[in-house]
């Protein structure tokens, strides 16, 4: 089993930072791609930034030079640093763990969500 576990979302003033973690937790042997997504009400699930195992990364357009995704392979975490928010970017926040191995089976594993983190960006 995979367990993923956001934090950090919050109430924050346009322009304003906050900073998303996601923890990943089970008898995995290695993490492949991770990303977060974003919902806000009304509107279809998005991808805002992704990370592969090796550290390469990519972004929706709207949030390059803003936002962050960064990971450790070691704690099995990734956190997204979000800077100079936008009063559109209000929504729940998912990370997403694109593929894990287990350590035991040698086994993949696809496509585990968390519960997601409300951001609010508001004045």
């Amino acid at each position: 089993q995979v367990q993923v576990v956001e934090s950090g979302g919050g109430l924050v003033q346009p322009g304003g930072s906050l900073r998303l973690s996601c923890a990943v937790s089970g008898s995995i042997f290695k993490i492949y791609g991770m990303g977060w997504y974003r919902q806000a009400p009304g509107k279809q699930r998005e991808l805002v930034a992704i990370i592969a195992s090796g550290g390469t990364t990519n972004y929706i357009d709207s949030v390059k030079g803003r936002f962050t995704i960064s990971r450790d392979n070691d704690k099995n975490t990734v956190v997204l640093q979000m800077n100079n928010l936008k009063l559109e970017e209000t929504a729940v926040y998912y990370c997403n763990v694109q593929k894990v191995v287990f350590t035991t089976t040698q086994r993949a594993g696809y496509d585990y969500w968390g519960q997601g983190t409300q951001v609010t960006v508001s004045s």
